[in-house]
């Protein structure tokens, strides 16, 4: 019996190319496992016990334990598998908590069951020891691009075998789900087909390779492959955007001043980007040269249309683009596909229009703001709408803008420059000491002058500093009724709930 065992190990290990260590293992569970079986069905105890098989791998010899957790009160169910700390003690007085305690008890037969069992145990960690050796080979490659050969396609999701041709049975299988897909590709099974390995996760059916056709980063990665210089930092790709199987934009940059970035990337006679683009179906791609200044980058991320004028939004981080009448539908793009694709590939919200629509909405602003100038630092409407026209969008930039920079406008003097910026700092403090008081702990009547001070001095200045208080933390501070801190609380978070 112990001469099978020795020629178990021998010959499972050899056919499926597993340590002899994995396969005494699965042993070593299986017959432990039979073991619990055999006290079970004899009644010898009421609750599965705990064993523990250890076999020789010289003599093939084989010897079985009980094993009982040393605990300090024993849970019902778990009655045949726990002793208490006395009674270990007692057998062996270097036990501790949490440590076991075992007997040896008699061995059973390595019978067919017991084989049966072993035989499942080992496909199984045959089958774990495949999908870690899977998931660790491709975890290094997630955001590469992955090469497989289509095995199937099932309700729009296709499975890529990235194995050898004649591997059978191989778990190195891709799937790229319906929505990760070029739209309207044709794909058919034995086509050979690239992408981008998004995801790697273990499951229990095997491990997911999960690879898309359709992410951005699926383009840039092409481009890398085409083109030597991108994989030799020469050029830099910056950033994509896909409509996928349409239309594409690239952005790049040459950090060799004698290359350049968007001819290397077009390649002789666009070979290059043409074999980029047969890998997408046809996809037209855009090869845009990127720019440090973000009005440039954008112009250049319009084209093919040609921009007339640029105004930049920094707050909202938006542009307005103006564009000749004729070019309006190509600047936009069927679908609003070229503006989309551009404001993308940008970051940017980008508004295009019209040369006329610009105007008329430059007209516009400008009117607005000159109403305010003139409202906040009362000065006539010539002044207001030169300050308007000067690119001024508040009494703020008024105040704080440089005398070199007011000095350049050819309609202001110096005395007329120096009372507009004493105007607009007056209003500017005169607006900043109207919130200060309406923020001053004074306007709580509730609140006497020494609860004001005692709260100055744990830096409780204003309403915002008061709101952040919960009522026990204000009670510890000053003395006040329990209905009294919440209402002061309350009348503090106010302008919270006042908010649009």
């Amino acid at each position: 019996m112990n001469k099978e065992i020795l020629m178990v190990i021998e010959t499972v290990s050899n056919e499926k190319n597993v340590s002899k260590e994995v396969i005494i293992d699965a042993i070593e569970h299986a017959l432990a496992s039979s073991v619990r079986k055999k006290y079970r069905l004899d009644k010898k105890c009421e609750f599965d016990i705990d064993a523990r098989v250890t076999i020789d791998l010289e003599t093939g010899e084989y010897t079985t334990y009980r094993k009982w957790q040393v605990v300090e009160e024993i849970e019902e169910e778990m009655n045949d598998q726990q002793i208490l700390l006395e009674d270990a003690k007692s057998k062996n007085d270097e036990l501790n908590m949490g440590d076991y305690y075992e007997e040896e008890i008699p061995s059973i037969e390595f019978g067919r069951i017991v084989a049966m069992a072993a035989k499942n145990v080992i496909v199984q960690k045959v089958r774990e020891a495949e999908r870690n050796r899977v998931v660790q080979m491709y975890e290094s490659k997630i955001g590469q691009l992955i090469f497989g050969i289509v095995k199937r396609i099932e309700k729009g999701n296709v499975y890529m075998d990235l194995g050898m041709p004649d591997k059978q049975n191989s778990m190195e299988e891709a799937m790229i789900m319906k929505d990760a897909l070029i739209p309207r590709e044709a794909i058919r099974p034995g086509d050979r087909l690239r992408g981008y390995l998004r995801d790697v996760q273990a499951e229990l059916r095997g491990p997911q390779l999960y690879i898309t056709r359709k992410d951005p980063e699926f383009l840039v990665e092409l481009f890398k492959l085409e083109v030597p210089e991108v994989g030799q930092g020469l050029i830099e790709i910056l950033g994509a955007a896909r409509d996928p199987g349409l239309r594409a934009k690239i952005s790049v940059k040459s950090n060799d001043p004698k290359l350049d970035a968007i001819g290397a990337c077009v390649g002789m006679r666009g070979s290059r980007v043409q074999s980029v683009s047969n890998e997408l179906s046809g996809e037209r791609i855009d090869i845009i040269m990127w720019d440090e200044d973000p009005a440039k980058f954008v112009i250049n991320a319009m084209s093919p249309a040609e921009v007339l004028s640029i105004v930049v939004d920094e707050d909202k981080k938006s542009m307005d683009i103006a564009v000749a009448e004729e070019q309006l539908s190509q600047a936009i793009g069927r679908g609003g596909q070229n503006v989309r694709l551009a404001s993308e590939l940008t970051g940017w919200n980008l508004n295009v229009m019209s040369k006329d629509e610009a105007s008329n909405k430059i007209m516009e602003e400008n009117q607005n703001l000159s109403a305010v100038f003139m409202e906040e630092l009362n000065v006539d409407e010539d002044v207001a709408d030169v300050l308007a026209r000067e690119g001024f969008s508040s009494i703020d930039e008024v105040a704080y803008c440089s005398i070199d920079e007011f000095n350049s406008i050819d309609d202001f003097d110096e005395d007329l420059v120096n009372e507009l910026r004493k105007r607009a700092a007056e209003k500017i403090k005169a607006k900043n000491d109207k919130i200060e008081q309406e923020n001053s702990l004074s306007n709580f009547k509730i609140l006497s002058k020494d609860s004001i001070e005692k709260l100055a001095s744990n830096d409780i200045n204003n309403r915002e500093d008061l709101a952040d208080l919960s009522v026990d933390e204000l009670l510890e501070m000053i003395e006040l009724s329990q209905e009294d801190a919440g209402k002061v609380i309350m009348d503090a978070r106010e302008p919270w709930f006042n908010k649009d």
